[in-house]
């Protein structure tokens, strides 16, 4: 038996699966790609370094305009610890540290290969002056 389809439930199906299917992001490639750079406290000099570009190429690909191409967009996205979706606004952005978290948590990297009593000492003073902070700033 045949089943009769109306036109304009098809249309309207194609249409909602085609929002469910295919996000639609208003921040262009460049602007994106500055937001993560920045966020992950990095330089245009040290993110070139490790995807192999010069300064003026990633400027370049910051703009509002970019489109870079294929075959960079991988390390691209593993430089800046992101999946290549949410490098392209397909997906949306997990968590991102700001720039200046980025940069204290960079600058903590080395403590992880201090010994044992050394990273507790400086965890003790960091609880130091983070609870002489509060103290400070409730009175």
């Amino acid at each position: 038996m045949l089943e009769t389809v109306c036109w304009s439930d098809l249309v309207a199906t194609r249409a909602r699966r085609r929002k469910t299917t295919t996000p639609v992001t208003t921040e262009g490639f460049g602007p994106r790609l500055v937001r993560l750079r920045q966020a992950r406290g990095l330089t245009q000099e040290a993110l070139g370094a490790r995807v192999g570009l010069s300064n003026r190429m990633l400027a370049y690909y910051e703009r509002d305009d970019a489109e870079p191409p294929g075959a960079l967009l991988p390390a691209l996205a593993a430089a800046l610890e992101v999946s290549t979706d949410e490098l392209l606004g397909v997906k949306p952005l997990g968590d991102l540290r700001t720039g200046r978290a980025a940069r204290l948590l960079k600058r903590l990297e080395p403590v992880a290969d201090l010994p044992p009593a050394d990273q507790r000492a400086v965890l003790k003073l960091v609880d130091a002056l983070v609870e002489t902070r509060q103290r400070t700033q409730s009175r």
